[in-house]
């Protein structure tokens, strides 16, 4: 609709420290320079390797607003932001934003950028629009909370889902792979795109274990599994094949 929606963005290391989690090589091919001006950044949570302080730093002039959960934005005002720029949400709290809703949406999982956590909120979004609607699961082990977002909108066009950097001692805060097709299922999502894997080594599997569970997924749901690779324009008009 006409509108330039960015999310999550890290084009730097993952971390507070350069040396530590960063990009492997062929992945790190696009920078802030690179991109247009940006209508909305939604930011799911405040962890670094969601919420990267160089990245939007420089992208600071070229933001219209940015919409995230309670207590982010003041990481943001912190940085230089207007004030005026930022919309904290709660739960179950939605903006409209000219021809869009934008829906702030419950997730299982925890924030916190240095020795405390949980002093911000974390959550997933929801983007209503007249031609389709797009949910973005941030990070999040498996719960009730898809079963019940699937009901309260029935026609999820795409989903974007976390898919990757797991293992079994973070199951309730990380989707594991064999919960990810339930996830779809729950969401009645029409077509599904996977993410938060191959671009770093936060967790111990292979790295290309992500890409297995997707093509896996593929023959297991009845959406539309897509596997861009990096750099290819995916369109999400809902009536192309």
């Amino acid at each position: 609709d006409g509108k330039r929606i960015l999310v999550d963005p890290v084009f730097h290391a993952a971390a507070p420290v350069s040396f530590v989690n960063r990009p492997f090589a062929g992945t790190d091919i696009f920078h802030t320079e690179d991109m247009p001006d940006i209508d909305l950044m939604l930011i799911t949570h405040d962890h670094w390797d969601h919420l990267d302080y160089q990245t939007v730093t420089e992208l600071r002039e070229k933001v219209g607003r940015v919409v995230c959960p309670l207590g982010v934005g003041a990481h943001f005002e912190y940085w230089g932001y207007r004030t005026e720029q930022l919309v904290e949400l709660d739960w179950e709290e939605q903006i409209p934003y000219d021809s869009l809703i934008i829906h702030c949406l419950p997730a299982r999982h925890f924030s916190g950028r240095g020795l405390t956590s949980n002093k911000t909120l974390w959550g997933s979004f929801l983007i209503e629009s007249p031609s389709l609607t797009l949910y973005l699961g941030g990070d999040g082990g498996y719960g009730p909370h898809f079963k019940r977002i699937g009901r309260r909108f029935p026609k999820i066009d795409w989903a974007i889902l976390e898919n990757g950097q797991c293992n079994e001692d973070w199951r309730f805060i990380h989707t594991m792979p064999e919960q990810l097709g339930q996830v779809v299922s729950d969401l009645n999502a029409r077509h599904v795109v996977t993410v938060h894997h191959s671009k770093y080594a936060l967790s111990r599997h292979l790295w290309d274990a992500p890409l297995k569970t997707a093509r896996r997924l593929k023959e297991e749901v009845e959406a539309c599994v897509c596997m861009p690779v990096i750099g290819e324009i995916l369109s999400l008009d809902i009536n192309q094949p």
